[in-house]
């Protein structure tokens, strides 16, 4: 090189960027390791939404607690054979705090529909709606206190501790034969997506909303499974999520339609009467919300279709050679360095699947 010059990075080839992603593959972390990374993610998001959802003025707030209550207890269940037990014990406290979010979000959901409903509605028609708000919004305030009691109580407050220290104590002991999330997230997507497949299979013409609501609660674990190993899977986690995302969008939809539906017929078999134009008003409603069940149920095929397709089949291939390559690492482990075998590790892996 001549005095002046700058020298210039050297493009990658195919084959070096293949070498380099593969090198990468065989330093993933422990399958311990990521949960906890996991786990702190998650409680973070408890804390930045916590005082909101308390406040109660954004819904979106109590939306994204529940989110990250979601998560942690998805990942406590994902990594359930490589957490001590203090952790996996947790797993039972975060169903229960589930339920206490679940009872306030769906108030808070269903109150957002009859606004959008009411607003569709002639404006001398809309006067009818306000009786159902005002029983709706008693309801939410009942619920929202329940849920705050929830949320102050020892039993949740020692559950997130109990998170907190374990994630923190545990953070970097892990031992260096301990399995990989490459080997241990292939393995968990592989069951949970058969779980899901078994479920949606039982679905028929007399299919109850509970065998509806089966397939939502496996395609969430699904989901958060492979939320898990986004980053190791590459572009066909990132698309089979797309379609899990959809699929849960519309089964989301008919629960909430369902439940909506359940919450009129109950109020109006309550002892203290609602004006007639208002239970008019809710029949029509109720008629709205079984409309968008019908819905949901017939673009179902059409949304699993496209989750159990070649997007299943491009992260199958994806998982299968993670798990080849972890296979590798647990070689490398017990004989030499990994620098010894990276040449030769490019045939396991197609140009394509090289992340960007």
């Amino acid at each position: 090189m001549t005095p002046g010059d700058t020298e210039r990075p050297v493009a990658k080839s195919a084959d070096d960027a293949a070498v380099s992603h593969a090198e990468g593959l065989l330093s993933t972390p422990a399958a311990q390791e990521l949960a906890l990374r996991q786990l702190r993610e998650h409680l973070d998001a408890w804390v930045q939404h916590e005082s909101g959802a308390r406040h109660g003025t954004d819904p979106e707030e109590l939306h994204q607690l529940r989110v990250a209550a979601r998560r942690i207890e998805a990942t406590l269940g994902v990594f359930k054979h490589q957490l001590p037990p203090r952790l996996v014990h947790a797993r039972k406290s975060a169903k229960g705090v589930l339920r206490a979010l679940g009872h306030a979000r769906d108030l808070d959901v269903q109150l957002a529909e009859l606004r959008q409903y009411a607003a569709r509605l002639p404006e001398e028609e809309r006067a009818a709606a306000a009786p159902l708000k005002t029983r709706l919004e008693h309801d939410r305030t009942r619920a929202r206190a329940r849920m705050v009691a929830m949320l102050d109580s020892e039993a949740t407050r020692h559950w997130l501790e109990t998170l907190k220290v374990a994630s923190a104590d545990l953070a970097g002991a892990t031992a260096a034969e301990a399995p990989r999330a490459a080997t241990v997230l292939p393995e968990r997507i592989r069951v949970r997506y058969r779980k899901l497949k078994k479920v949606v299979r039982r679905l028929d013409r007399r299919a109850s909303m509970d065998d509806y609501h089966a397939v939502r609660r496996r395609a969430k674990q699904l989901r958060y499974a492979i939320e898990c190993g986004a980053t190791l899977l590459g572009k066909p986690a990132d698309d089979m999520l797309r379609s899990l995302r959809r699929l849960q969008d519309q089964l989301g939809a008919q629960q909430d339609a369902h439940v909506a539906k359940s919450r009129l017929a109950a109020l109006v078999a309550e002892t203290e009467p609602l004006p007639p134009e208002t239970l008019f008003l809710m029949g029509r409603l109720a008629e709205h919300h079984l409309d968008t069940t019908r819905q949901a149920r017939r673009t179902l095929a059409r949304a699993w279709r496209k989750v159990s397709g070649k997007r299943w089949k491009a992260l199958r291939a994806r998982m299968a050679e993670v798990s080849e390559l972890a296979h590798l690492q647990s070689q490398l482990r017990a004989s030499e360095p990994a620098t010894a075998i990276a040449p030769e590790l490019p045939a396991l892996i197609e140009p394509h699947s090289v992340r960007h």
